[in-house]
């Protein structure tokens, strides 16, 4: 009982802190985070470019926590931010930098809503046989199944920072997949938003990536329904024994 009442009342004050913290940049900044909403609500990628230029030598720094805040927010999509980088520091910096901010963010993503909703998760997965078989099989494929989903271009990143949480998978395999899964995904969406947007007269590049990404989502979903229907037999095979 003790232990559940401190838990409770270090929720509230991690939920006190995060408030906080919002509070303290409206104070310095008054007029930052109006204009910050305001432009990720809008999706406008030359307006994110020309917002992110005028912070000058900082700029970089400005891209990595921006990227970083809203795929711990989990919106808007990545892709606005991923190509505005390219568009800004170049296709392999603009990548990296993109890779890995979007990395810390949904690692903060699953602290915070492990720390919030995996008690409740619990709760229900030990009522429903079937959820307690999905989240068996997502601690010990845990890995395979945020690497196949991190991997797969244009899926939305609160899908799978929801799935790593409310899972059994490992936090270590969670940062490690994510941050591996999470370069083909974003160079592709970066390379294709960055041409469509700067109209390159050349479109090799871009027709290669859009193949590319085809090919990269068929064959996640092909190996994803393998490893489900190879865990399904091994299962059918346990009962036998």
């Amino acid at each position: 009982m003790k232990q559940q009442m401190g838990m409770g009342v270090l929720k509230i004050g991690a939920a006190l802190a995060i408030v906080l913290l919002f509070v303290i940049i409206h104070l310095i900044a008054p007029g930052f985070l109006p204009e910050l909403f305001t432009l990720l609500a809008s999706g406008d990628i030359p307006a994110t470019v020309e917002y992110i230029r005028s912070f000058g030598e900082w700029a970089v720094v400005f891209a990595f926590l921006l990227t970083l805040f809203t795929n711990a927010l989990g919106f808007p999509p990545a892709v606005i931010f991923s190509t505005a980088n390219v568009i800004l520091f170049g296709i392999i910096p603009g990548i990296i930098l993109s890779c890995v901010a979007e990395t810390v963010g949904v690692t903060i993503a699953f602290v915070l809503m492990r720390f919030y909703f995996r008690e409740a998760a619990e709760k229900a997965i030990a009522k429903s046989p079937f959820l307690a078989k999905v989240d068996q099989y997502s601690g010990s494929k845990g890995f395979f199944i945020m690497l196949i989903g991190r991997m797969v271009p244009y899926l939305p990143s609160a899908i799978m920072n929801a799935v790593g949480a409310l899972s059994s998978i490992r936090f270590r395999d969670y940062v490690l997949a994510s941050l591996v899964g999470k370069f083909p995904s974003t160079g592709i969406e970066a390379i294709i938003g960055h041409d469509i947007i700067m109209q390159q007269e050349n479109n090799t590049r871009l027709i290669i990536v859009i193949i590319a990404a085809g090919i990269l989502i068929y064959a996640a979903i092909h190996y994803e329904k393998r490893l489900m229907h190879a865990e399904a037999a091994e299962h059918e095979m346990e009962k036998k024994e």
